[in-house]
């Protein structure tokens, strides 16, 4: 059975002016002020999360610096997840013969190579190493079957 995995990384940033002072809508997590921000080299900081599905799974889980973590029903976490699943599905309606990776459980493994809490945006850096792992695993399973019909 093929590997359904990939690997992404995303740079963190900081925030230089109106850090952080509240949101003004929870559900869509905008931010009460206006703020700037910048962005650093990811050569030298960065989140790597690297995601699997795989029908052996029987849940969800996510591994955060090699612990893991609890994925909340309704947090940010199982929102994202359930929405790549969904945007997965509809690749997968198109195309019957797809593996059905949208059905499969993942497991996610997410490292920053700087220390949390530190006042850098590392659950920003972490969702998007998340989402793009999440899509290239997509993207490579769709390469990996154009692949195999070229042949």
């Amino acid at each position: 059975m093929p590997v359904y995995q990939a690997t992404a990384s995303a740079p963190v940033n900081i925030a230089c002016i109106n850090r952080y002072w509240g949101k003004r809508d929870t559900k869509l997590i905008l931010p009460t002020n206006s703020s700037l921000s910048v962005t650093l080299d990811q050569d030298n900081l960065r989140a790597t999360t690297t995601s699997r599905a795989d029908p052996k799974f029987e849940q969800d889980q996510l591994w955060l610096n090699g612990k893991l973590d609890k994925i909340k029903p309704g947090g940010r976490l199982a929102t994202c997840i359930a929405e790549m699943k969904k945007l997965r599905a509809q690749v997968e309606s198109g195309s019957p013969n797809e593996p059905k990776l949208a059905e499969f459980k993942l497991h996610m493994s997410s490292f920053n190579n700087f220390p949390t809490a530190a006042g850098l945006a590392s659950s920003a850096a972490g969702f998007a190493a998340l989402v793009a792992s999440l899509k290239e695993q997509t993207r490579s399973c769709l390469e990996q079957r154009r692949h195999a019909g070229s042949r």
